[in-house]
């Protein structure tokens, strides 16, 4: 970049949505007052790789990591720094992707964990999609931060996989009352937290305005935006008493 800022790039497609909610989040995020102040990204928007769940669950032979992989190749070529992906279950193939090249590729899962150790968290509840719950993903990044989690049960899991699935993949709003249901029933089971460990549930959970009902909820997307803007050497704007109200 000629003036020499981080750039960094977005590995972006799975799914489209949450890629482009990331940079909204990033932009609204920004301390900045002119377009020249906002964070340098590259977005690769690749929405044809191929589905990550249905890969882990054997119900697809197409292997994502490779194409992932070749992405994030892509994008250092490109002249990136770091690379962020607003995806969670991509991060299953992680080490994949980071030996695909020299520039650090941001965890996902570790920011989230070390979200949740921060705040004194020990037991949380994932919701996500199937294939991130099957590689118990999120499971072996807490425990090494002596966080335990846990998943739902199969009537929630249903709930859960059909608001990624049913409504947001498909462009449809979901349903508030449907998301309330779930993380209520999660927070009723215990524990100190809920984490949105899939990025289309923290789009419906934004769209609907709960972060404010829901302190103890850990919205991965959230936290990878502020991680963006941080990583593109940005300064986080400072919460309005707007936002803090809001929900």
């Amino acid at each position: 970049m000629l003036n020499q800022e981080p750039l960094v790039g977005v590995l972006g497609g799975a799914g489209p949505l949450a890629t482009s909610r990331l940079l909204r989040r990033v932009i609204e995020l920004t301390d900045a007052s002119a377009d020249q102040a906002h964070a340098n990204l590259l977005v690769l928007d690749h929405a044809a790789i191929p589905d990550r769940t249905a890969y882990l669950l054997g119900s697809s032979a197409e292997n994502p990591a490779p194409v992932l992989a070749a992405d994030a190749a892509l994008l250092e070529r490109a002249g990136c720094d770091a690379i962020v992906i607003p995806c969670n279950t991509s991060h299953v193939f992680y080490d994949e992707i980071q030996a695909a090249v020299s520039i650090p590729v941001v965890h996902l899962i570790e920011l989230v964990a070390d979200a949740a150790a921060a705040r004194g968290m020990q037991t949380l509840c994932i919701l996500c999609t199937e294939g991130t719950r099957a590689a118990n993903l999120y499971g072996a990044v807490c425990r090494s931060r002596g966080i335990r989690c846990r998943y739902p049960d199969t009537a929630v899991q249903e709930m859960v996989t059909s608001v990624i699935y049913d409504r947001v993949k498909a462009g449809k709003t979901a349903s508030e009352q449907v998301l309330r249901s779930v993380i209520e029933l999660e927070l009723d089971a215990g524990g100190d937290g809920v984490v949105l460990g899939c990025t289309e549930l923290s789009v419906a959970f934004q769209d609907l305005a709960l972060a404010a009902r829901y302190p103890a909820v850990l919205d991965s997307l959230e936290l990878l935006a502020q991680e963006t803007v941080v990583r593109a050497g940005k300064r986080l704007r400072a919460p309005t008493l707007c936002e803090n109200s809001r929900g």
